[in-house]
């Protein structure tokens, strides 16, 4: 007897730029089985074609299918495009200082994708990520819901495993995020930070108080600074924002919503309008809907305000 066969169209994601981090996140892709189908596309041929002979060449072991190159046309009729593409941040240099170069490879490319997946969600991890969300969705003329950026997911990750190293207890018991933009003005909602409900700042072992402000501070601010470490080590962050990028993937293609720390455009959110940044966002199979209302204290709403700001002159110097 044969077996049915199944009439459901295979998923595929599409990952734009075979660099460190475009490879790393097809690798993440593959062997989490976050689509069916996973392409890998850039223009540097020899590059791309040796990236997915070696992916593939694990076909064997992982549940997906890997294929790609250095046509346009293999990530057509994809649901998650990924943009990785673009110049690398080298030592030093502030992920905001890139923005006029990506913005020219975005725009570039924007229209060549969609014309390949006219339905598909953008997503841009290419940095600054939050300035070409925005340079994306105005080139493209997309719906805002299908173009943002990976944002501050991984960073909030990094917060949640050094939260979870401090106090000693599973990551998925810390519930924290990082709000605002994909860089150095970035930061930590403390004020409804906790641990399985428990406020941060209650947090104690023994009657002592493990979360004082001093020790606050420095995990913020390792959080935030962590991929300049990174990068004077080894050059370069990949793996990862690879595995987010492949979470990501995962979500968007799957039949629930979750609520993650993303970054697209904003309009009159605690005082913000019309910049991309990031706060927790109800993610579907529809992409990113409206930001939930997590509530600021004073600090944090003028940290996110000055955010914000940032994001919106460095927008402008492109425009010139």
């Amino acid at each position: 007897m044969n077996s049915p066969v199944s009439s459901r169209r295979p998923s595929k994601v599409s990952i734009v730029g075979a660099g460190s981090v475009g490879s790393s996140m097809a690798y993440a892709c593959l062997i989490r089985g976050s689509a069916d189908v996973v392409a890998l596309y850039d223009i540097a041929k020899d590059k791309v074609e040796a990236e997915v002979a070696d992916l593939a060449h694990g076909s064997e072991f992982v549940p997906s299918k890997v294929m790609g190159g250095a046509d346009v046309n293999d990530t057509a009729g994809s649901d998650i495009v990924i943009i990785t593409a673009g110049a690398r941040q080298r030592p030093g240099q502030s992920r905001l200082d890139l923005a006029g170069v990506n913005a020219g490879i975005v725009s570039s490319l924007m229209p060549q994708l969609v014309e390949q997946s006219p339905s598909a969600i953008f997503i841009i991890v290419t940095n600054p990520c939050d300035v070409l969300a925005v340079v994306a969705q105005q080139v493209s003329g997309l719906p805002e819901h299908r173009v943002f950026s990976s944002g501050t997911l991984l960073d909030t990750s990094r917060l949640r495993y050094l939260i979870s190293q401090w106090a000693n207890v599973a990551t998925p018991h810390v519930h924290a995020a990082i709000v605002g933009e994909h860089g150095d003005s970035e930061f930590p909602v403390w004020s409804t930070a906790n641990i399985s409900g428990v406020p941060i700042r209650d947090w104690t072992v023994d009657g002592d108080r493990v979360f004082t402000d001093e020790v606050l501070a420095d995990l913020g601010r390792e959080a935030a600074m962590a991929a300049y470490k990174i990068i004077d080590g080894k050059g370069a962050t990949n793996y990862g924002i690879g595995l987010t990028g492949a979470r990501l993937t995962e979500v968007l293609l799957s039949a629930t919503r979750s609520v993650l720390p993303l970054s697209g455009i904003v309009h009159g959110v605690h005082g913000v309008d019309g910049v991309a940044l990031s706060l927790p966002r109800l993610v579907s199979g529809e992409g990113i809907g409206a930001a939930v209302p997590i509530p600021l204290d004073a600090t944090e709403l003028e940290k996110f305000q000055a955010s914000a700001e940032q994001l919106h002159e460095t927008l402008s110097s492109i425009a010139k």
